[in-house]
């Protein structure tokens, strides 16, 4: 399976290079997109050595042969992870935003969606982001729920990222 993962500006997207050496193992192909939130906790050089191909972050820059890598990138996949999926991410998905490649290529895509939600569990638990979840499954998007669990904030509760197994178990389903 073809492995589009998106990785978001979530503490818990050093999961990432976990996630995908768990699918590599499992002999999934992985090719990421990462946000530019997410690049403050991993780089683009882990995610590529890691996966073997090329890790894609903007919109306008890095044009292929025809300068549409959010159609491409969405077409090519077999399935489109989003593991961290930030409050941001899962807002813009939610009212349709794409101003930039990971969310364009979520907008554009035409395989099946899968968020992995990690945030503060106030955030995770704020009537807009589960108006925003509520939205996103009403569209058709799988939702991997986050765990209760220990918060790099020091505080606990639901929006721990859902461990790696369960994920990939989810997208092999």
């Amino acid at each position: 399976m073809k492995i589009l993962l998106i990785v978001t500006g979530s503490v818990a997207a050093y999961k990432a290079c976990e996630t995908i050496r768990a699918a590599k193992k499992q002999n999934h192909e992985v090719t990421c997109i990462l946000t530019r939130g997410g690049a403050e906790f991993v780089s683009a050089l882990q995610l590529s050595a890691l996966s073997g191909t090329k890790t894609y972050s903007h919109l306008w820059s890095e044009h292929d042969d025809n300068g549409m890598e959010h159609i491409n990138l969405s077409r090519e996949a077999d399935v489109v992870l989003v593991a961290p999926a930030s409050a941001d991410i899962i807002a813009k998905m939610a009212h349709g935003m794409a101003d930039d490649l990971a969310s364009s290529v979520l907008l554009a895509a035409n395989k099946p969606i899968y968020i992995a939600p990690a945030m503060n569990v106030e955030m995770w638990n704020k009537p807009a982001t589960q108006r925003n979840i509520n939205q996103l499954e009403a569209d058709g998007v799988n939702i991997i729920d986050p765990e209760d669990g220990d918060l790099a904030c020091g505080e606990f509760g639901a929006g721990h990222l859902a461990d790696v197994d369960d994920i990939l178990e989810a997208i092999n389903a």
